[in-house]
Formats: structure tokens, C-alpha cells, sequence
């Protein structure tokens, strides 16, 4: 009985993938990670060799030198310490490696490592990573990394005429990381599963749930609060919850997130939404003057110079004389935007204007900086 429940369910889940999805419509999957299902972060430190003497120098990374003769040590090669202090590093540098261990990753299993330059060298390109323990916060080693290094640059020339490509001091290696130990995660024992938003929301967490008993045939999901939907794992799927997830993840849901603008200063980087709505009001900034009045209403004169009226399609020329817009009511941001770059307003200008607009309530958006 539990295995045709299941089947009818996934084929029913299946079938309305075929219709037309909803407009903006996304899959569960999408939306939702499981409680107890990430990824964990392991680090190490370690020695890259093979360098053609762009590694460690001896007196600005004197840590690298003990690392190598403790290495040496290890191998049964025993040095003194007057020959500790005489090694040169150019070939080899100090580095930390750092790799994600994905969930349900089993032993034997590989993963990719990051290896960034500790010390002072000036390239990694061409060197080699020596077995290097990677361990998680627990202190456990969960993997070991070793492998040629892919810096993904070059460095052409020799000292003062040196050309650099790309950053030559951080590299990765494919597949570097052998994994040890495993992180047993058991969902098949699991009476119940913590679906946990992406993007916190009421709406979409409501949502989500509706849609979840509505594709189970009963009352198994509930919304918690913004950020995660409790759901009971029916009888028929109890020990196969796998198809259970595999089928919920497949249900479309219209996601409902709030009104964003993510800004970035430093680049003049500025991400909206196109659906955004502005309320009247008027706006002088530099040169530049904005006026968002209601249909029929003539705004109060900003500045002498004349008033440019656009239509709502914002199709229209002015001159680099003419800084002053006239809009309609409840124009979105994407036609506000649109208008501002016909007279060229610059991206750190625009960044300017809206925070303005934010804090005078013209603006129903949340904004973020990057």
C-alpha cells in the first residue's frame, strides 16, 4: 500500500510538471533546504613544493622553514638546527587549504580544495601540495589534500619587466581531497522532516505548506514561522524518504519575497526589482530634478529650466541642458531608471536618489548593501 501511495504521488507530481507552470512559479526545491542536510567546512595547513622560485622568502616567513624541517623530521630526515636555519624556501611556500564536505559525501569519495598562499610568495603556479590533513570544527581530520595545484594565470617576465594575469597566489586542486570520515546523516528514521527557507517569508512559507498537503492528499505540513515549514512524514513513506523529498521538491510554488534594492558603493553596482512602485514626490539632486506628480496635477516649479514630460513607455530626447523629469503616477522603478539614464545619470548618482526616496517613504523597498 505504501509503495502504490508513493507512486501515485510521483506520478501526480510528475503529470503537472507537463501543464503550464504558474507565472513566476518555482520549484519546492528551490525554495527549501532540510534541516540537518549542508555542507560541513574543513581547513588545513600545508606546504607547497615545486615552486620555480617565486616561494617563501627566508626572512619575511621564517614559519615556513620550521614547517619543512618538522616535514623532513616526519620523512626521517634529521637536521640541525644550524641547517634548519640555512634552508632556502624559494622553491616551497606555506599555505592554508580549505574544502567544503558536502552532505550524504561518502568515504573514498573526492572533493575540490582551495590553496591560498600564507607567507610571501609571489606565485603558486607550478607547485605541488603535500599531504595536507583538512579538519572540520570538531578538530576531526575528515579528508586529506594533496595534488598539483591549478592557478588558472601566468606571469610573464623577470622582475621590474614581470606581467601578472589573474591572482597568482591562490589556486585550486580538482578533486585534491580524499575523503576519511563521513557524516552519517539519517533521514530514514525521521518521523518528521524541518523544511527551512532560503529566502525567509510568511507568504511563502504558507505557501509551501498548502502546497505540500495539497500534493500529500492531508494535513502533514505547517508552517513554523518565516523561515521553516514542519512536515510529518506520512505512514506510507515512513522508511523511504527519499521519494517523499524527491516528490515534494518537484511542486511549484509562486515564491513571495519583499521589494529589494541591493547596492554596491564601491562599484556603483545597483540590483532592483522592475515591479517596484514610487508615490509622488519631488526630488533635486545636483543639476538634476525629479518630480513624480498624480495624473493631472502640474508640479511646482523646481528650477527656470524646462520640465521634461515623459509618458509612461519613458520614449523621449532631452538635452544635457534639460535636467528636470515630470512623471506619471506610480511609475515603477524600472521606468525611473530608464529615464534617468536618457539624461545620464551615473550608477553612484542613482545609488544617491534612491536611498533618498527610501528614506522619504517614496519608496516601499528594503535596501541592502553589499
Amino acid at each position: 500500500m505504501g509503495l502504490l501511495f508513493a507512486s501515485m504521488l510521483l506520478v501526480t507530481v510528475w503529470a503537472g510538471l507537463g501543464n503550464p507552470r504558474p507565472a513566476h512559479a518555482d520549484r519546492v526545491k528551490d525554495l527549501v533546504n532540510v534541516l540537518g542536510v549542508r555542507s560541513n567546512q574543513l581547513i588545513g595547513y600545508g606546504l607547497v613544493v615545486g615552486l620555480e622560485g617565486s616561494g617563501d622568502s627566508f626572512f619575511r616567513s621564517n614559519f615556513t622553514q620550521q614547517s619543512l624541517a618538522n616535514f623532513l623530521k616526519k620523512l626521517g630526515i634529521l637536521l640541525d638546527e644550524r641547517t634548519v636555519r640555512n634552508l632556502r624556501l624559494r622553491n616551497s611556500a606555506a599555505v592554508m587549504a580549505v574544502a567544503g564536505l558536502p552532505a550524504f559525501v561518502r568515504q573514498g569519495s573526492r572533493v575540490d580544495v582551495i590553496v591560498s598562499s600564507l607567507g610571501d610568495a609571489r606565485s603558486l603556479q607550478g607547485g605541488t601540495l603535500l599531504m595536507t590533513p583538512l579538519k572540520g570544527a570538531d578538530g576531526k581530520v575528515y579528508a586529506v589534500a594533496q595534488g598539483p595545484i591549478s592557478v588558472g594565470g601566468f606571469e610573464p617576465g623577470k622582475a621590474s619587466a614581470r606581467a601578472e594575469r589573474n591572482h597568482m597566489t591562490t589556486g585550486r586542486i580538482s578533486g585534491g581531497a580524499l575523503v576519511e570520515h563521513e557524516v552519517v546523516i539519517d533521514l530514514q528514521k525521521k518521523e518528521s522532516l524541518t523544511l527551512l527557507l532560503i529566502n525567509p517569508d510568511f507568504t511563502t512559507s504558507s505557501r509551501i505548506a498548502q502546497a505540500i498537503n495539497a500534493g500529500l492528499g492531508g494535513d502533514f505540513a505547517s508552517p513554523v514561522d518565516a523561515s521553516a515549514v514542519q512536515l510529518r512524514i506520512p505512514e506510507d513513506f515512513r522508511g523511504n524518504v527519499v521519494d517523499l523529498v524527491s516528490a515534494i521538491e518537484a511542486l511549484d510554488v509562486e515564491e513571495s519575497s519583499r521589494a529589494r534594492v541591493v547596492m554596491d558603493e564601491r562599484t556603483g553596482t545597483v540590483v532592483m526589482g522592475e515591479n517596484l512602485q514610487l508615490k509622488p514626490v519631488a526630488v533635486a539632486h545636483g543639476e538634476l530634478h525629479i518630480t513624480i506628480a498624480e495624473e493631472g496635477q502640474e508640479p511646482l516649479p523646481l528650477s527656470p529650466q524646462e520640465t521634461i514630460i515623459l509618458p509612461s513607455n519613458m520614449e523621449g530626447e532631452s538635452s544635457r541642458k534639460e535636467r528636470v523629469l515630470m512623471l506619471p503616477q506610480g511609475p515603477t522603478l524600472g521606468e525611473i531608471v530608464k529615464a534617468l539614464n536618457t539624461i545620464g545619470v551615473e550608477p553612484r548618482d542613482l545609488i544617491a536618489i534612491l536611498q533618498a526616496l527610501r528614506a522619504a517613504g517614496a519608496l516601499n523597498a528594503q535596501i541592502d548593501f553589499m
